[in-house]
């Protein structure tokens, strides 16, 4: 696994966020990847796929968006919301000077990701959509909801290890008790009094939980559309996620003929970009990237 730098910078609002920074392998220069985490997750997420594309010569950004992991929480409840988060990108990236980026979005990350292209689209170069679109499942957002924001303290890293084997069995079968205990060293933390919390902020969850996530809507379909249809994008979907069920998918290829699409078997929602499916089609897709 290779090292990361960490980047610490302030939003426009004045939020200090933070971000891991992969170096590329030496070699001909080529556009950065930004990685953009899920709803209740992470940078840490991309701990192992963030190698594999910098290992391909590309400059690698993994951010933790607003209250989560090691970026502060908001006072502000209202602001968890794809316009703030894409806001906050394009802060990453101006003050970094990067005036373009391919963009790798996981769930909430595509959603923030199509918010980016619906606002300065010259910003995005390609895309990847992991198992998500513009138009999703009500079965998905409901189990989201379930769980999202509503897990209380736990005692040990066999009980956080547990919790989210519960609330993620359905999606991924075959996880093995050591990869379940992976998964909690990345979304939790141990606080002083040795109990551990999930690293982000319960209110992220509110806007889910309280129906103003919709399913779909007219601006969500413009700005898949505007993206899609202009810039080189692939859609990654686990073959059991219920947030982007067959028919959603469906409806993403029918909008967007030139998409290209992958599909992992025997997972659900959402890949971790690392299965030999997704990782592959990630490859030859950016292979055709500058």
């Amino acid at each position: 696994m290779s090292t990361y730098s960490e980047i610490r910078f302030a939003s426009a609002d004045g939020l200090q966020l933070y971000a891991r920074d992969y170096p590329g392998n030496t070699g001909q220069a080529r556009l950065p990847v930004i990685c953009i985490h899920g709803l209740t997750r992470n940078s840490a997420d991309f701990d192992e796929l963030a190698p594999e594309l910098a290992a391909m010569g590309r400059r690698v950004i993994a951010v933790d968006v607003r209250g989560r992991g090691h970026s502060a929480r908001d006072p502000n409840p209202a602001n968890y919301n794809p316009v703030v988060y894409a806001g906050d990108i394009i802060k990453l990236m101006d003050d970094l000077g990067l005036a373009r980026a391919i963009f790798v979005g996981t769930s909430m990350g595509g959603l923030i990701t199509m918010t980016l292209a619906a606002r300065r689209l010259d910003l995005i170069a390609a895309a990847v959509l992991n198992d998500v679109g513009p138009v999703l499942s009500v079965r998905g957002l409901q189990r989201i909801a379930g769980y999202a924001g509503r897990c209380n303290a736990l005692g040990s890293w066999d009980d956080a290890a547990a919790y989210l084997r519960d609330i993620n069995a359905c999606a991924f079968p075959d996880n093995s008790s050591e990869e379940w205990g992976k998964w909690a060293r990345r979304a939790f933390e141990q606080k002083d009094d040795g109990q551990l919390a999930l690293r982000y902020d319960p209110n992220i969850a509110t806007a889910i939980q309280t129906g103003k996530l919709r399913p779909t809507s007219l601006a969500a379909r413009m700005a898949f559309r505007r993206l899609a249809r202009r810039r080189p994008t692939l859609l990654v979907r686990g073959a059991l996620s219920d947030l982007v069920e067959p028919e959603q998918a469906q409806w993403m290829r029918k909008a967007a003929p030139e998409m290209q699409y992958a599909e992992v078997p025997n997972i659900g929602h959402a890949p971790m970009l690392t299965e030999p499916e997704a990782l592959d089609a990630i490859r030859a897709f950016l292979a055709k990237q500058p």
